[in-house]
């Protein structure tokens, strides 16, 4: 199994750090975000099967030729409460590093889910209490502020769009709509299920700097995904200006920090310059990037299944 975990930990390796930063540095994300969505999302999860697959595959390398048969070996010596035979210092290293770093990464996931949502409710909460209903638009509640605010906050049953009455003072009936059709994007899409796992992996791995490249990256992808929705509805040069003039809050406090990539200067500047100046994505990259995308996260576990690769 040496042969297979050396393999995952060469993927590992490339999948942290020179793969996303080829991706962070392309242009081609910006004429087709649904597939650098996707992409993003294949490496981070391709990136943690490879890594805890090559921990544990070294450190159940000892007791079989093959993961399922060396686990066997390894669970029933352990019931017994016998060391198994061939147990090294490097191999109980190994496995102890793989079960920690996926303990670690799924509770942390959950604990930032139940997180997020206890601070959507009370979020949730705070708006319907200091909010009135935007007339003739459901589940859209208008702030009694000065400043351009507009956020979703999604919910199982009660997602909510949120406005500010002065977003509404500058921008025309078009613009709102395409806002209002922007914001509603992120609810359908559910992006915000997107931003948390994100989120969690970079609260998981602070030290680790592609964790939050990812982040950033992807959080400017769904923006860009919510814009393609809205300019169904309203030309681009109407919804350009309108970005341009909720960016220019600043990103006002109470705003979700999921909304971060709204406000940022550098993410509106390129989602203003894709509106004024369209372009799609060569077709290769829409024909070629989806399968790459599959092979990422299919590789981990056929390098663990593999006889060849295994015994």
């Amino acid at each position: 199994m040496i042969l297979a975990a050396v393999l995952l930990a060469i993927l590992a390796v490339l999948l942290a750090w020179p793969v996303p930063l080829a991706l962070a540095r392309s242009s081609w994300p910006d004429r087709a975000p649904g597939t650098a969505l996707l992409l993003w999302q294949a490496i981070a999860l391709a990136g943690v099967l490879s890594l805890i697959g090559s921990l544990l595959v070294a450190g159940l390398a000892p007791y079989g030729a093959h993961p399922v048969a060396a686990i066997r070996v390894l669970t029933g010596d352990a019931l017994r409460g016998a060391v198994p035979q061939g147990t090294t210092t490097g191999s109980a290293l190994a496995l102890a590093a793989a079960i920690l770093l996926g303990a670690h990464l799924v509770l942390n996931l959950v604990a930032t889910v139940v997180r997020t949502e206890r601070q959507r409710a009370r979020h949730r909460s705070l708006v319907l209490l200091l909010s009135a209903p935007m007339p003739e638009t459901p589940r859209t509640r208008v702030l009694d502020a000065t400043a351009p605010i507009a956020y979703c906050l999604p919910g199982t049953a009660r997602s909510l769009t949120v406005l500010s009455a002065g977003l509404l003072a500058l921008l025309s009936e078009q613009e709102v709509q395409g806002v209002v059709e922007h914001e509603r994007a992120h609810l359908r899409q559910h992006h915000a299920l997107v931003l948390v796992a994100f989120r969690a992996w970079r609260i998981a791995l602070p030290w680790f700097p592609v964790a939050s490249r990812a982040q950033d990256a992807v959080g400017l992808l769904t923006e860009m995904l919510a814009d393609d929705q809205a300019r169904r509805t309203v030309p681009d040069p109407v919804l350009a200006r309108a970005i341009a003039i909720v960016a220019s809050g600043g990103g006002a406090p109470g705003v979700p920090l999921e909304d971060a990539a709204a406000a940022d200067p550098v993410s509106v500047g390129r989602r203003v310059r894709r509106l004024v100046s369209p372009a799609s994505a060569p077709r290769a990259v829409r024909a070629v990037v989806p399968i790459a995308a599959v092979a990422l996260v299919v590789v981990p576990p056929v390098l663990l299944a593999m006889p060849s690769f295994t015994g």
